[in-house]
C-alpha cells in the first residue's frame, strides 16, 4: 500500500513502528561505520507511558510444572484423609462436578491419602511435603496460594489458559505481553527467553506447544526465544563457515535497507519483525555463548544447584541460566518442566520429578537473594491444574494415581514485591473445593502484571475489533494480600 493510500488509522498504527525502524537503521549504520553513537537506542523499548505505576519487580521467572502437580502430595496438607482411605468420595463433596472420561467410567472414586509426610517450616510454620526439603527452607520468602482454580479440565486448553489467559489458541503468552509492554534492559539478548528442560521420571509427558510462549496477535518479535539444550542454543545464529562478521554486518545492513523500503511501501509490521530478528541474531553471536558459559561461576554456586547443573538441558542448568538472564536485563524467563501428569504410579514418579526440581528451585531463590536480585525478580511456580483426591485406577497402601482437578490447586510466588511466609486461600478436608479466598488463574496474572507496574485493565491490544487483554473480559482482581 502506498503511503498516500493509508487511512488515518493505518497511518497512526504504523507510525510508531516506522520511528522504531528508523532508530534501528541508524543504530546499524553507526555500528557498520565504527562510529560511537552518542546514545544507543534501546532495542526493546517499553510502550509510551509504561509502566503505569512504580513496579515492585523488574523481571519474572515463571516455573511451569507441565502436567498438573499434585497439590495433595506437595503443599496442601490434609491429615484427616488417613481416616478416609479407600472410602468413596462423598457426593456432598463432589456436588455433581464434572470429572474426566478417564475416571467417569469407574464404579468407585476411592479416596487416596498422600503417602508423604508433611512438616512445618520457617518462622511462618508453613506445611510442606517431605518431597520438597530444599524449597521448604524458603517458605518465609514464599506466598503460597492454595485456592487457585481454572476453567479447563484437559491439558491443552488448561496450559493455553494458564499461559495466555484464554483457552482459545492464538492469544499472546504472559511473557509476550510483558516484553510488548515493558521491553527489556538488555540490548544483546531477547526480552523473553524460554527453556524446556528434560525430566527424569521416565514417564510419558504431555506435549509442549509453542503457543505457550508465542506472541499470538502481537507482532512476532515479542515471541519467546527457546534456547536449545543440544548443540547451538539458538539455531542459525552463528555465521556459516567462510562468512566473516564484517560480511554478515554488510549483508544485514543491505537487507535492512530493503526491508525498510518494503515497510514504507506496504506498512506490514512483520517486515520490521524480520529486521529486528536479524539484528538480534547478530548480537546473540556474542551474548549467547557468554550467557551459556558456566565456567566462571563459583564452585559454591554450581554445588548449590546440584549435580545436574553441568548437564545441558537439565532443570538445574535452566534455573541457573534464568538467573544469568535476569542479571543481564532480560524481562521474562519461562522454564517449562514436563512429566507431572501422574495418573498412575504417582508416588514413584513424583519423587523423581521433585528430585529434578526441588534443589535447583531453592538454589535459584538463594542465588537471586545473594546477588541482590530477589527483591526485583518475581518467581512464579505452578502447573495448569491440580490432581484429584480419589485414585484413578487401582489403589493400594503404597501406590495410587490421580486424575485432573481444576477446582483447586497450589501456586506460589516469591521475591519481586511478594509478602512471603503466608498461605492465601483454603480448601476443604478433601482438597476438592475452595472454601476461602478463591484465586482465579487470571487473578494470578493480574497480580503479576501489577507487580511489574502494569494495570491489567488498561493493558490492551486492539485485535478483531476488541480491546484484548491478558486477563480477559471477565472481572479479575489483583490479589493485594500477596503484596508486601
Amino acid at each position: 500500500m502506498h503511503p498516500l493510500d493509508l487511512t488515518r488509522r493505518q497511518f497512526f498504527g504504523t507510525s510508531g513502528l516506522q520511528i522504531g525502524g528508523l532508530a534501528m537503521a541508524l543504530l546499524a549504520g553507526n555500528r557498520a561505520s565504527g562510529a560511537a553513537p552518542k546514545a544507543v537506542a534501546p532495542v526493546h523499548p517499553p510502550l509510551p507511558g509504561y509502566p503505569h505505576h512504580a513496579p515492585k519487580a523488574k523481571a519474572v521467572i515463571y516455573l511451569h510444572l507441565n502436567g498438573g502437580p499434585s497439590q495433595l502430595d506437595t503443599w496442601d496438607y490434609k491429615p484427616k484423609l488417613v481416616e478416609q482411605f479407600d472410602k468413596d468420595l462423598p457426593e456432598s463433596v463432589r456436588k455433581g462436578q464434572r470429572i474426566t472420561t478417564m475416571t467417569s467410567g469407574q464404579s468407585r472414586l476411592p479416596v487416596a491419602p498422600s503417602l508423604f509426610k508433611f512438616s512445618q517450616h520457617g518462622k511462618c510454620g508453613m506445611w510442606a511435603s517431605e518431597l520438597l526439603p530444599h524449597t521448604a527452607k524458603w517458605v518465609d520468602e514464599i506466598a503460597l496460594v492454595k485456592s487457585v482454580h481454572t476453567n479447563a479440565i484437559n491439558h491443552d486448553p488448561a496450559c493455553t489458559f494458564v499461559m495466555t489467559g484464554s483457552e482459545v489458541p492464538g492469544k499472546p503468552s504472559i511473557g509476550s505481553w510483558l516484553s510488548y509492554g515493558l521491553g527489556s534492559e538488555s540490548n544483546d539478548l531477547p526480552a523473553f527467553v524460554v527453556f524446556t528442560p528434560y525430566w527424569s521420571s521416565g514417564a510419558a509427558a504431555q506435549a509442549l506447544f509453542s503457543r505457550m510462549w508465542a506472541s499470538g496477535f502481537l507482532p512476532g518479535r515479542y515471541s519467546g526465544v527457546a534456547l536449545r539444550s543440544v548443540g547451538d542454543p539458538v539455531l542459525y545464529v552463528q555465521n556459516p563457515d567462510g562468512v566473516s562478521e564484517a560480511s554478515r554486518r554488510a549483508m544485514l545492513d543491505t537487507l535492512g535497507a530493503l526491508n525498510k523500503k518494503s515497510f514504507d511501501k506496504y506498512g506490514d509490521p512483520e517486515t520490521l519483525t524480520r529486521t529486528s530478528a536479524y539484528e538480534m541474531a547478530f548480537r546473540m553471536q556474542t551474548s549467547v555463548p557468554d550467557l551459556t558459559d558456566l565456567s566462571k561461576e563459583p564452585a559454591k554456586t554450581l554445588e548449590m544447584y546440584g549435580p545436574d547443573v553441568k548437564k545441558p538441558g537439565s532443570f538445574a542448568a535452566s534455573a541457573l541460566l534464568a538467573r544469568r538472564l535476569v542479571e543481564r536485563g532480560v524481562r521474562a524467563v519461562q522454564i517449562l518442566h514436563r512429566g507431572w501428569d501422574q495418573h498412575g504410579n504417582l508416588p514413584g514418579e513424583i519423587r523423581a520429578q521433585c528430585k529434578d526440581t526441588d534443589q535447583p528451585t531453592a538454589a535459584l531463590l538463594a542465588d537471586l537473594k545473594q546477588k541482590g536480585l530477589l527483591d526485583s525478580t518475581l518467581v512464579v511456580c505452578g502447573g495448569e491444574f491440580g490432581r484429584t483426591v480419589y485414585s484413578q485406577g487401582g489403589l493400594s497402601k503404597t501406590n495410587y494415581g490421580r486424575d485432573h482437578h481444576p477446582r483447586n490447586f497450589c501456586m506460589w510466588l516469591a521475591g519481586g514485591g511478594i509478602k512471603g511466609g503466608q498461605v492465601y486461600g483454603e480448601t476443604d478436608d478433601f482438597s476438592y473445593n475452595v472454601t476461602e479466598k478463591p484465586a482465579h488463574v487470571n487473578d494470578i496474572n493480574a497480580t503479576v502484571l501489577h507487580l511489574m507496574g502494569i494495570d491489567h485493565a488498561k493493558f490492551t491490544y486492539k485485535f478483531q475489533g476488541l480491546d484484548q487483554r491478558l486477563t480477559g473480559v471477565e472481572e479479575q482482581h489483583v490479589i493485594k494480600d500477596l503484596i508486601a
